[in-house]
């Protein structure tokens, strides 16, 4: 089994439900007492928010490469990175780094293409949501990404870094975040990416109407693929 290496805290709540899911796939796929070998790197996400919120991207670039190559030291085969949003800086940070990193969108896309499916309607960070670096790598699978509106994005957005990173969760907000994926079906997504790691704390494939991509499931699962793997 290979070595994976996790680059998490962003947020802390991210973090924990990938080691939750990577040792549940692993118990699934080997049985008995098996769990993944994993080195995990959790920083602290109010730093990082604070240099998000400022715009000051390539420091945080740099603390993520610094990190990336202290897990690479540390014997991890390959990375995958915690955070879908982060993924902004995977150039950065993966900058001499000799090990692979597991890109969330790519796996996320290949899952999406392999279920036949072309307009996923993408909720996730403000980031993800309206910068290139998330939905260019859709448009080059071949996808054709469906976002919600200026408003509901801005409402996602703020649930997302007001409540879910500090792991709360409220009846309302799974109720907003139900129209709003209703919303964005109605607009012609024929499924949806819960593009942000926390999103899944209020959405699943029970309360969406169309097939729901969860990205930290769809990541964890493409991590146990390769750690596995001959």
């Amino acid at each position: 089994m290979k070595l994976i290496g996790i680059l998490g805290g962003m947020s802390a709540a991210s973090t924990q439900t990938y080691y939750r899911k990577l040792c549940e796939i692993t118990r699934q796929r080997l049985g008995g007492l098996h769990s993944p070998e994993l080195l995990i790197r959790s920083l602290d996400f109010a730093k990082i928010e604070t240099l998000q919120s400022a715009g000051k991207w390539e420091a945080a670039g740099e603390i993520l490469n610094a990190e990336a190559k202290a897990l690479q030291r540390g014997g991890a085969d390959f990375i995958i990175l915690a955070t879908n949003t982060m993924h902004k800086l995977a150039d950065q940070m993966m900058s001499g780094v000799g090990i692979p990193l597991l890109h969330i969108a790519d796996a996320t896309a290949r899952r999406i293409a392999e279920a036949g499916l072309h307009r996923p309607g993408l909720m996730a960070t403000a980031f993800t949501m309206e910068q290139s670096f998330y939905t260019g790598r859709l448009i080059e699978a071949g996808l054709d990404p469906v976002l919600p509106d200026a408003n509901d994005r801005a409402v996602v957005h703020h649930i997302i870094y007001d409540e879910l990173c500090k792991d709360i969760t409220t009846d309302e907000s799974r109720a907003t975040y139900e129209q709003i994926a209703q919303r964005v079906v109605e607009t012609g997504a024929d499924c949806v990416i819960l593009g942000c790691t926390e999103i899944g704390m209020l959405l699943n494939q029970d309360n969406v109407s169309v097939p729901v991509f969860d990205t930290t499931l769809i990541h964890c699962e493409a991590a146990i693929d390769l750690a596995l793997a001959e």
